[in-house]
């Protein structure tokens, strides 16, 4: 890749950055975590501390954001809850298994 083409490259991920609200941002990067964690959790053997701490990354989003996260953050609680339900189910399984 040219210099140019990086610095055009560049020049749209900081306009992307710019025009997009904050709030899909950490939206995107809420999902994203708790598909990482789900990921880790159903891989063979699961990896309990990589998916911990994207649910933690994802938690503290959630919790440090709050309301202003805008109208999803009901949904957005209600997939962290999820994902960290499966952590629970999946850290006995592999304790008792």
């Amino acid at each position: 890749m040219t210099a140019e083409a990086e610095r055009s490259d560049e020049d749209e991920q900081q306009s992307f950055l710019a025009s997009t609200p904050v709030e899909i941002l950490l939206a995107t990067q809420i999902l994203q975590l708790l598909q990482a964690a789900a990921i880790r959790l159903a891989s063979e053997p699961p990896d309990l501390p990589a998916a911990q701490l994207a649910i933690d990354g994802a938690a503290a989003i959630v919790t440090s954001g709050g309301e202003r996260l805008g109208d999803h953050l009901s949904l957005y609680r209600t997939a962290l809850a999820e994902v960290q339900q499966a952590w629970v189910r999946v850290a006995g399984s592999a304790s008792t298994g």
